[in-house]
């Protein structure tokens, strides 16, 4: 099955859980991994879906070897490890990375739909992001909103500066990336 008709699927099937209309473009993918390649060393990605964004990853030089995704959805989950022969796929949520990954990877890539989650999940998430990521490193997250995906009160209790980056205008619907990190 192509990860288009993938996607389709698990989107009439769980709908709240795959939260999008369409998987990130290759347009979205470039942006978010803008920056990383062979020399970031571990990358971890979040909500890894049909594999859009670990696809960005992979064009930029990143060895399989050196991505760990975590998806929730076994059918996707299932899908990657397919695609993605020596990626290493966890069946978990993202709050569980700080338990599966030891610290100091280079980036997290996060195509988790921040905004549908409440608050509460969404600092879980982040807080796991930041266990393990090394000093410097960037959670890098994309969002169909107009602002960060994460409350100003959220960014300065967890000390995170902010930077942002591309609006990809060639996704459905558009989407702006940004760079959290450890201020």
């Amino acid at each position: 099955m192509s990860d288009l008709g993938l996607f389709r699927r698990r989107l009439l099937t769980n709908p709240r859980q795959v939260s999008a209309i369409a998987p990130s473009s290759r347009f979205l993918a470039r942006a978010m991994s803008e920056g990383l390649g062979p020399e970031t060393g571990r990358i971890v990605e979040f909500g890894a879906g049909t594999g859009r964004l670990t696809r960005g990853m992979l064009a930029r030089g990143v060895e399989p070897r050196n991505l760990t995704l975590f998806e929730m959805d076994a059918e996707f989950a299932h899908f990657l490890k397919g695609c993605f022969p020596g990626v290493t796929v966890h069946v978990a949520g993202a709050q569980t990375a700080g338990e599966r990954v030891a610290q100091g990877v280079g980036a997290v890539v996060s195509g988790l739909p921040l905004l549908s989650m409440p608050v509460a999940v969404r600092q879980s998430i982040v807080e796991a992001a930041f266990t393990i990521l090394k000093p410097g490193a960037p959670l890098v997250q994309f969002t169909y909103g107009r602002h960060p995906p994460l409350p100003d009160s959220l960014i300065a209790e967890l000390g995170l500066s902010v930077e942002i980056g591309a609006l990809v205008l060639a996704n459905l619907p558009p989407a702006r990336v940004y760079r959290f990190r450890k201020a």
